[in-house]
């Protein structure tokens, strides 16, 4: 079986200081639910659907997994994205 190539949102990319050569991603979805951990894009222009991040499905992956970028959030995305991140660990 093949794998489905998804869209995540980097968080955090490894440093060649860091423990781990991990990085921490969230995924995009466009089954949008309106629930608390979605941080709602629109339809972003280099998107195919409008879509969301999900901030509950935190995920660490190796770096060769990441094949292209695709875009890049707006600083009002992105600190939608932290709150929402807050929210979702009580920070």
């Amino acid at each position: 079986m093949v794998a489905k190539q998804r869209p995540v949102l980097v968080l955090a990319y490894p440093e060649p200081h860091d423990a781990r050569a991990l990085v921490v991603v969230v995924p995009l979805t466009s089954q949008k639910r309106g629930l608390r951990g979605e941080v709602d894009l629109g339809q972003p222009r280099w998107l195919p659907k409008p879509s969301a991040v999900n901030v509950q499905g935190f995920a660490s992956i190796d770096p060769g997994a990441l094949q292209r970028r695709l875009g890049k959030l707006s600083a009002v995305q992105l600190n939608e994205v932290k709150e929402a991140v807050r929210d979702l660990l009580g920070l």
